[in-house]
């Protein structure tokens, strides 16, 4: 990065603190040449590359992509030092169970870095990290004329236009949450199927929207975000789904990308204080920014928006093979360990009491049971606040109270995943309940296997069945499934008066 540094990037800042000519004359000759020396280690720019970043300009006509940049420059300039204390604490930050609180203005310097394909792509994949820089996204402008990857560029830009015009100044946390494989005394781990099965453990309210999306619910809520193991999916390639959209409307997100390993499948990622700059219509193809987005999120006491993300993948095309005892333990630990509160553990441990664990363990005496996990958490400003302003920041304790704070999720791992979307809306439901979230905002965005999903919920609401019980029924199902003992979609083989067209539904159990 040092050397990166000292080479093309200042020639090139000073080139741009020279001109203030449009979008489509800039990138017609400084721009692209420059970006084409600057992507020398990952390909080879074709003319034709060039050619279509050249079409692109001419498409955005009104854009003033010098005075832009100019700006953006001047920040990066101001900011050198900065990232090369970044460069420094790279290595640190693959660490697996940290959380690193980063500023916005540090992160605009990276993602300017990103933009500009500055970042050497060598040993990324060997050491499991997505490819950061923005050349493969650049590239698909060529490869196929797709209107969604114009509009993931325009997201990209008008994100560099915001910051231009006011430079956020709060911070940004990344963190990787882990559940042991094997039982800790510092943290929770990974529950085993008959933890499930005995949970005693009340569901949470679940409230069904068919309209809306996540990113705009109003409530205190961790938002799921539908990963790929790799944070971001294809978010700087051809993908334009719902985390790729995240990504493209909460640049900052892209960050992530940079210094966060694929996730294990006893692993999440949760993001919290990125600012939404962008917003959009449609989805996939359709995709295409809309304008500016004003983020009126109010701020914690760490400087951190109250945008509350959360990284989960789900096993992707499985097909039957979703439906077997590991799969489904797999799914709901996962999904559990996005939304588990490290902070609360101590509540957990009396809820997942594994009898092959000595309770002698998590007695009284123990010395402070959390100190071994603090470096996992997030606490007070006060550790931001005493260190330098030009450093990225590491935190390690957290001090809110999270009782209020729900989910905001959907299909998850449906779709392009193969999902099953009645068996995954159960799935989460388990989890958010036994995390002790106090409820779900379950988005179905008008997919029609969900449209039941509301009248499924009150039934087994009045029944009054805990985790445990709900479980051990979702367990039942995929057992007749496997089996070809039934056809039946998971709420026909649970309810079947619903699609008997009867009003009514029935007080029994199905079995």
């Amino acid at each position: 990065l040092h050397a990166l540094l000292n080479q093309g990037l200042l020639l090139c800042w000073l080139g741009l603190q020279l001109s203030a000519v449009p979008f489509q004359y800039l990138v017609g000759s400084c721009f692209v040449s420059w970006l084409s020396e600057c992507t020398w280690w990952s390909y080879w720019v074709r003319g034709d590359d060039l050619y279509q970043l050249k079409r692109f300009c001419a498409l955005n006509k009104g854009h003033e992509f010098g005075r832009i940049f100019s700006c953006v420059f001047d920040n990066w300039a101001t900011n050198q030092s900065l990232l090369l204390e970044y460069d420094l604490c790279f290595d640190s930050m693959n660490s697996d169970r940290e959380c690193f609180c980063l500023f916005q203005e540090l992160i605009a310097a990276l993602l300017v870095c990103s933009f500009f394909c500055l970042f050497p792509a060598t040993n990324r994949g060997a050491k499991h990290l997505q490819a950061i820089n923005f050349d493969n996204l650049f590239v698909c402008l060529y490869e196929s004329h797709d209107i969604s990857q114009e509009n993931k560029i325009k997201c990209i830009v008008h994100y560099f236009e915001k910051i231009c015009s006011c430079m956020p100044v709060g911070n940004v946390s990344f963190e990787r949450k882990v559940l042991p494989l094997t039982n800790s005394l510092s943290h929770i781990s990974s529950p085993k199927a008959n933890l499930w099965s005995k949970s005693s453990v009340s569901l949470c309210h679940f409230e069904v929207h068919s309209s809306g999306l996540i990113e705009d619910q109003p409530a205190e809520a961790l938002e799921v975000d539908f990963a790929n193991k790799y944070i971001g999916g294809g978010a700087l390639f051809r993908g334009c789904v719902q985390e790729e959209i995240r990504f493209m409307i909460n640049p900052e997100l892209i960050v992530g990308m940079l210094f966060l390993p694929a996730m294990a499948d006893n692993e999440s990622i949760e993001i919290i204080g990125t600012q939404r700059f962008c917003d959009y219509t449609g989805y996939a193809s359709s995709f295409c920014f809309s304008g500016d987005y004003k983020d009126v999120k109010g701020v914690d006491s760490m400087g951190r928006r109250k945008t509350r993300i959360i990284a989960i993948d789900a096993l992707s095309r499985v097909g039957k093979r979703q439906y077997t005892p590991e799969c489904l333990l797999r799914e709901t630990n996962k999904a559990f360990c996005g939304f588990y509160d490290q902070s609360r553990r101590q509540q957990y441990e009396n809820l997942f009491v594994d009898t092959e664990f000595s309770e002698a363990e998590f007695d009284e005496g123990n010395k402070n049971p959390l100190e071994s996990s603090t470096r996992n958490l997030l606490t007070s400003f006060q550790s931001v606040n005493e260190t330098s302003s030009n450093q990225p920041v590491r935190v390690n304790e957290q001090k809110w109270d999270d009782d209020k704070v729900g989910i905001a999720t959907g299909n998850w791992g449906c779709g392009a995943f193969g999902g099953d979307p009645e068996v995954k809306a159960i799935i989460q439901w388990l989890a958010a309940s036994q995390a002790l979230r106090p409820f779900i905002l379950y988005y179905t965005f008008g997919l029609e296997s969900s449209r039941k999903l509301d009248k499924v919920v009150q039934w087994i609401i009045s029944q009054k069945w805990n985790v445990g019980e709900l479980w051990e029924m979702l367990v039942e199902y995929s057992r007749q499934k496997l089996k070809q003992q039934t056809k039946l979609t998971f709420f026909e083989w649970l309810l079947p008066s619903l699609y008997d067209d009867d009003p009514m539904i029935m007080d029994t159990s199905f079995t």
